[in-house]
């Protein structure tokens, strides 16, 4: 895919940047970005408890991912408070493939499943932080593209805290090849851009 060049940060485990032809797709129809970020925030939130509910013995793990959870809920409302001020209606999405193609490659015996779940968790919010990082550049509109920018730090660190999750609970090598892995595996999901306007599209 074209690559689109930044001078922002980014989280250099992904293997691919995001195209150019996204950008121009995400600017184009920020409405629906909006829409589908606020959901994608919400997804976010439910992903971190889901873990806790999942795992609840692991007592570091849900500590952090209590922060994470509450996080992403005040972003879900900041984000809903945008649509509100635009008179954006709130609606359901169909989802891209993205996620349902990271979610497959989890297996299913533990403990891989936690593993997997970890890293998985962990690349879509480094891309997420990639991808704000391009909406915050590039939108047109002041405001928005300073709220954009504001999220960075928080999808870098989410992407961090899972890593040290996966590297406390397994050996640094298997989560270093496994991640790399499914980092392969995220960058080609996102070869072909979606017809539809999507954050992770």
């Amino acid at each position: 895919m074209t690559v689109l060049s930044s001078a922002l940060p980014t989280i250099n485990i992904l293997k691919q940047s995001t195209s150019s032809a996204w950008v121009e797709q995400a600017i184009s129809n920020l409405d629906i970005i909006l829409l589908d970020h606020a959901q994608c925030e919400r997804k976010a939130a439910g992903v971190a408890l889901n873990l806790m509910f999942r795992y609840p013995s692991n007592a570091k793990m849900v500590r952090e991912l209590t922060k994470i959870a509450r996080e992403e809920l005040e972003h879900f409302e900041q984000v809903n408070q945008w649509l509100e001020d635009k008179n954006i209606p709130m609606r359901p999405l169909t989802p891209p493939p993205y996620g349902a193609g990271l979610k497959a490659q989890i297996r299913p015996k533990e403990p891989d499943r936690f593993l997997d779940s970890l890293l998985v968790s962990g690349l879509i919010e480094a891309r997420s932080h990639e991808r704000l990082g391009l909406l915050a550049t590039h939108c047109p509109e002041a405001k928005l593209a300073k709220f954009y920018h504001g999220l960075m730090a928080s999808e870098a660190r989410h992407f961090g805290t899972y890593w040290v999750l996966a590297d406390t609970y397994f050996d640094r090598e298997i989560v270093s090849q496994r991640l790399d892995e499914l980092a392969i595996i995220e960058s080609e999901l996102l070869v072909n851009l979606h017809p539809e306007p999507r954050i992770h599209s």
